[in-house]
């Protein structure tokens, strides 16, 4: 089969296409055979040389995400038949015509969904649930922010806390990308390069900010938050520091937290699915939740797509199609 590996750490040239033999799934897995597969920051950082965990080692296929056609299951597996259209999470080897998967990872592709739309959701959902709606517990009428609000997980972000009857504001780097954010149901987003989201929100308040930018964006996603308010980092692009007031923290009784998804076990990982099937895959049977996708391109073309996924240019998802 072909795969995508990292020939080394480095830019988006060290992306090469290889022959690799079709793994065999172990009882708990399934074989799926790949139709496309999500391009995500994390793979960004994973090909450069280390995300969540060891390092990058040389001949690592990428990918987080993907959605195919089960082709063989393991002898513990009871839910998959071959032929299942599934969409799923993984640790790596996405970026592949087959891959294996623990089966307790796999949710159906939703009806009506391409499998470019349905790769297009495990990553940003499964992170954007655990942090804004599981660690962050968003409530319908709360205010809640998200920066980068028009990358995969920003788009995510708003469409599934709009639907869950939050009132959502966001961030992003042009006017272009602010409007798409509003019409993904935002009362508001910020052009981060020609206003102050600070300045702009301080009369608003928040109660959850998600925000995957770090740096000077901290201290004032700390002073936005009402009492009680929660700030969840899954990212820190800008810097993980900042100076910050303890004793703000503790008068307003802040919570700030942060994960990142990739390390977590295996177990941990089949909870969320289960807990994702039942609360979220009602929401894009309903037509609440609808699938942003910026460009795909071929398998064989992984390293144009890293240069687009670095240029930040894209509004919605960056995704590779297996033929």
């Amino acid at each position: 089969m072909k795969v995508i590996v990292v020939t080394e750490p480095g830019g988006p040239e060290v992306l090469r296409v290889q022959e690799k033999p079709i793994p065999s799934p172990a009882a708990n897995q399934v074989l799926v055979r790949v139709h496309a597969a999500g391009v995500n920051r994390p793979d960004v950082f994973l090909r450069k040389g280390k995300y969540g965990g060891a390092p990058t080692q040389p001949g690592m296929v990428l990918g987080l995400e993907i959605a195919g056609e089960v082709v063989e299951v393991g002898a513990e597996v009871t839910r998959w038949q071959p032929n299942d259209a599934v969409c799923a999470l993984v640790a790596e080897g996405g970026y592949a015509e087959y891959a294996v998967v623990d089966a307790r990872h796999c949710l159906p592709v939703p009806a009506g969904w391409s499998f470019e739309e349905a790769a297009s959701l495990p990553e940003t959902v499964f992170t954007v649930w655990h942090n804004v709606f599981q660690k962050g517990q968003l409530t319908s009428g709360e205010n809640f922010l998200v920066h980068g609000g028009s990358s995969g997980i920003g788009i995510t972000a708003i469409q599934l806390a709009v639907a869950l009857g939050a009132k959502v504001f966001s961030t992003a780097g042009g006017d272009e990308k602010c409007r798409a954010c509003e019409e993904l149901g935002a009362t508001r987003c910020i052009n981060y390069k020609t206003q102050d989201f600070e300045a702009e929100l301080k009369g608003e308040g928040v109660d959850v900010i998600l925000d995957m930018i770090g740096g000077d964006y901290i201290a004032k996603n700390i002073r936005l938050l009402r009492p009680d308010g929660r700030l969840e980092f899954i990212n820190a692009m800008q810097g993980p520091t900042a100076d910050i007031n303890v004793l703000d923290i503790m008068a307003r009784r802040l919570t700030i937290s942060g994960s990142t998804l990739r390390p977590r076990s295996a177990d941990f990982k089949a909870e969320l699915a289960a807990d994702i099937e039942k609360q979220v895959w009602p929401l894009l049977a309903a037509g609440k939740f609808k699938p942003m996708i910026y460009k795909v391109f071929p398998l064989s073309e992984a390293a144009e797509a890293h240069h687009l996924m670095e240029s930040s240019a894209h509004i919605g998802k960056i995704m590779l199609r297996i033929e």
